[in-house]
């Protein structure tokens, strides 16, 4: 399903990049692919990303995200009307770490030494002319 979604910024003119594709220059009408419940469509990206590029040096570059549900991720609604303010700074984002899998461990390294075949007393039995052995 199709949405339309007015996108401004407070210098017009200011060039709007939509998923790495370029849209136009602002004001402009942006259609955008969506969910019937009004969300945006996961088509294989967890992001959708609208930019907004400076006119000037002493403007910022602005960013959007919204997130398209993927893997049980953020889904958001799709705006009816996106502002943005080019005078403002950016925000910037902490980088991501390594990924942690369960809970983190803070001891030494652990060592694996394979199974433990057998727990209690050892009985052998040597039978016949090749001593063969039994472990009971």
């Amino acid at each position: 399903m199709a949405y339309d979604v007015l996108i401004q910024a407070t210098e017009p003119g200011a060039r709007i990049v939509a998923n790495g594709l370029e849209a136009g220059n602002t004001p402009l009408h942006l259609k955008i692919f969506g969910d019937p419940d009004g969300t945006f469509h996961d088509f294989g990206a967890p992001y959708y990303v609208i930019r907004a590029l400076p006119l000037t040096t002493n403007q910022f570059e602005q960013v959007r995200f919204f997130g398209t549900g993927q893997w049980f991720g953020p889904e958001d609604r799709i705006p009816k009307e996106i502002h943005f303010d080019m005078n403002q700074k950016t925000q910037v984002y902490a980088p991501y770490g390594p990924p942690v899998y369960g809970y983190p461990y803070y001891g030494p390294p652990v060592y694996y030494y394979g199974p433990p075949y057998y727990w209690g007393p050892d009985f052998r039995f040597y039978i016949g002319p090749r001593y063969r052995h039994r472990r009971w």
